[in-house]
């Protein structure tokens, strides 16, 4: 059990000890505030979701960027922005301000904060959610997806380096296993946090932990900061929430997020007030699988997919263009729900699965993770990286045979349906591949694969040359089954572009801030129904920035 402070009072309170509860904390403290930070989870925790994190950090003219030929702007970023978010709500008016803010911070001081605290990127640039319909559609026009030198823990030791310092100062306590309850209130105002004290828990990171009460907390702050996550590791509330737009939730999913994002913080703020905002629009990927070495229950990892593998839904048909892999994810989302399936497949080969298939998290790219340059030039020296092979020789969602039938008889076992006919199949496959023969031609895919290839990033390490699937020099054939992966939420609890909470009326509540992910990132959602990619780690760090400073500022009005 964490040490009793000798005092209930303190300058701020945040309420989550994740990246965006991390960097408010550390802010605060450094505007010479004494602050508490609380969480419900042990201290294997510290730094929440972002330690399971590929460290995907979205910036705008880098010289990353620069150096692979990108020609990159805030314009251009701000359009792409607006194209993907589709705002159309009266709700959406603090959103539209928060993606303006965060683009031109994303091309301004963004890369360069980063830098000061010893943070460094990976020089390939990813070009994540890259669209397809057009200028006007969704989508990155240009790669800007770029990875933190030592993925998610890379991004998260310098502010754990800060916030140890600050505790070693006396400015920072931490408390662990304590679950907010509620929202101390008085004056007009928030005054401070009540809630439960959890019997201590020895399970490792990621596992969920038990809610057997042992004692009570209350203290107090003129500033509080909500900083408890979203909902993607309460499947129920993902489906309670499920928009019409798009179908049925799906019965069937695996979740990218441990048990503890269980959106208990979002109730919170809104019994006490706090306008909670589009809670309709969820991020969730249509690329998952079941980890084979599962941490939490449901545990799910999300495929960063090449251009190249063949997308088919339950029953064999190939996704209509331009939902090819990496493309469109809530466009394929919606339309592989309207399959009446909650799975569908990727069809490739050995070749392209060696190059092409990254898997999303630190603890699946230990060479990134651990800043190990041999590792990492290594992975062009083997056929398939060893996190991918361990999916292939373990992975339930994994299949592999010699021929289109074989293939496609193992997939109608795995299933237990027998939804596939090898002839379709095999049909849809040799078009395929036959469009392949020509540096031109009618295939939408093989086009967008041409094209990703003259990009130096893609050509280096995310795509291979078009060549048929059924190329014996390629094989074995591959069939990998997709499921709904849960990841974020893209609504949340409105602020203004101080993150003060905003009550129904628009007006700000006294000593009420919000960040991170409980925020929509900023604004209630800044991403609309759409996310950029690269830029749910960098909502976090800029909310919790400004909710700290602001915080941090704010007590000594007090």
């Amino acid at each position: 059990m964490s040490n009793i402070p000798h005092s209930p009072h303190f300058d701020v309170i945040v309420v989550g000890a994740g990246l965006a509860g991390l960097v408010a904390a550390t802010e605060a403290t450094a505007a010479g505030a004494r602050v508490l930070l609380l969480d419900q989870e042990s201290e294997a925790n510290l730094g929440g979701q972002a330690h399971w994190s590929f460290g995907g950090i979205f910036l705008v003219d880098s010289p990353e960027q620069r150096r692979l030929g990108v020609k990159d702007s805030a314009e251009l970023a701000l359009r792409d922005w607006a194209n993907t978010a589709g705002f159309d709500r009266d709700e959406d008016e603090w959103a539209r301000k928060w993606s303006r803010a965060y683009v031109q911070w994303a091309a301004g001081g963004k890369r360069e904060w980063l830098r000061e605290r010893g943070i460094r990127f990976f020089p390939v640039v990813g070009w994540a959610e890259r669209g397809g319909a057009g200028a006007q559609g969704p989508g990155n026009s240009v790669p800007r997806f770029h990875i933190t030198w030592g993925t998610g823990p890379g991004l998260l030791a310098p502010f754990i380096l800060a916030a140890r310092t600050a505790e070693a100062k006396g400015q920072l306590t931490m408390l662990w296993r304590h679950q907010l309850d509620e929202l101390v209130t008085g004056n007009g105002a928030i005054t401070g946090v009540r809630g439960t004290v959890l019997a201590d828990d020895p399970a490792t990171r990621g596992v969920a932990t038990n809610r057997t009460k042992a004692g009570d907390f209350e203290y107090f702050a003129p500033s509080v900061i909500v900083a408890t996550g979203g909902i993607g590791g309460n499947l129920s509330k993902v489906r309670a929430a499920w928009p019409k737009r798009l179908g049925t939730p799906p019965q069937d999913m695996v979740s990218g997020v441990p048990a503890h994002v269980d959106g208990r913080g979002l109730d919170i703020a809104r019994r006490a007030g706090a306008r909670v905002v589009n809670g309709d629009r969820m991020w969730h990927y249509t690329e998952g699988i079941a980890n084979w070495n599962p941490i939490w229950e449901r545990h799910g990892i999300r495929i960063l997919p090449g251009p190249s593998s063949l997308w088919l839904d339950a029953t064999g048909r190939r996704l209509p263009a331009p939902l090819w892999p990496g493309f469109d994810t809530l466009g394929t989302l919606e339309y592989l729900r309207g399959t009446g399936h909650d799975y569908s497949w990727f069809i490739l080969n050995r070749r392209i699965i060696g190059k092409e298939f990254a898997l999303s998290g630190s603890e699946q790219n230990p060479d990134l993770t651990g800043k190990d340059i041999r590792a990492v030039l290594a992975r062009a020296r083997v056929d398939v990286p060893g996190p991918v092979q361990n999916f292939l020789d373990h992975g339930d969602d994994f299949l592999q045979a010699a021929t289109i039938g074989e293939l496609v008889a193992k997939m109608n076992r795995l299933t237990g349906d027998d939804l596939l006919d090898p002839a379709q199949v095999a049909g849809v496959i040799d078009d395929r591949d036959l469009a392949v023969a020509n540096r031109f031609g009618k295939d939408g895919q093989i086009s967008a694969i041409t094209s990703a290839r003259n990009y130096l990033g893609d050509k280096l390490v995310r795509s291979v040359k078009p060549h048929r699937l059924t190329d014996p020099k390629a094989g074995p054939l591959i069939a990998v089954r997709l499921r709904i992966l849960t990841r974020k939420s893209l609504g949340g609890i409105q602020t203004d572009l101080d993150s003060r909470v905003l009550d129904a009326a628009g007006n700000p509540i006294p000593g009420l801030y919000a960040a991170g992910e409980a925020a929509g990132f900023g604004g209630g959602g800044m991403h609309g129904y759409r996310a950029l990619e690269g830029t749910f780690l960098g909502g976090c760090l800029m909310s919790g920035r400004i909710a700290g400073r602001h915080a941090g500022e704010a007590w000594k009005r007090t």
